[in-house]
């Protein structure tokens, strides 16, 4: 039997942690038997991955600068810790539509999130990726900022971070990583303090 990178291996075993579930609209509501068809074949993943590289690509610059844009939010419909993010996200003055969908991961491949680097829900925001748990103040200052790079990310589901919040938390980075493959931490968090 051949193994898995380690890289595959922890994508996958978060994919599993997060679980399959029953198909929801943004809005929490159970999806239609059409939907749910469609989830089954792949075709909404399919879909996803498709608007995931048209919404980074048209992303225009915000000219506001004190409007959040709004937040485009790809996770698996039975994943708790991903919508605890998603309100965290809103309380922080975003907008989010949170789309639910059985297998994400060909979202995270058009989006150009690398296995590494990869989380259980995937975000895109004003031209960026924004993968994992990552505090919305780090957030908020990619955006400020607008560094030259894809995205950044908390690789994994760290306890402590926004969602995974619980005993046992410890510090962790935010990663950035840029179109060469080049990762650069972004940030220290320790949510202790």
């Amino acid at each position: 039997m051949t193994q898995l990178r380690p890289s595959i291996g922890i994508l996958l075993l978060i994919l599993v942690a997060c679980g399959p579930g029953e198909p929801r609209d943004a809005d929490g509501a159970p999806a239609s038997h059409e939907a749910h068809a469609s989830h089954a074949s792949g075709d909404v993943a399919t879909a996803a991955a498709g608007e995931a590289t048209a919404t980074l690509a048209a992303s225009p610059a915000r000219t506001d600068a004190d409007a959040l844009p709004k937040a485009l939010v790809y996770k698996t419909p039975s994943c708790g810790c991903c919508s605890l993010w998603v309100d965290h996200m809103r309380e922080a003055g975003f907008e989010v539509d949170a789309r639910d969908l059985n297998d994400i991961i060909p979202v995270k491949i058009d989006a150009g999130v690398p296995p590494r680097m990869s989380s259980c829900h995937t975000t895109l925001i004003d031209g960026y990726v924004v993968e994992g748990h990552i505090p919305a103040e780090h957030v908020k200052r990619l955006l400020e900022e607008r560094p030259d790079v894809v995205g950044i990310a908390v690789p994994g589901m760290p306890i402590g971070s926004p969602g995974m919040e619980g005993i046992g938390a410890r510090p962790y980075q935010v990663l950035s990583w840029d179109r060469q493959g080049n990762v650069e931490v972004y940030a220290e968090v320790d949510p202790r303090r």
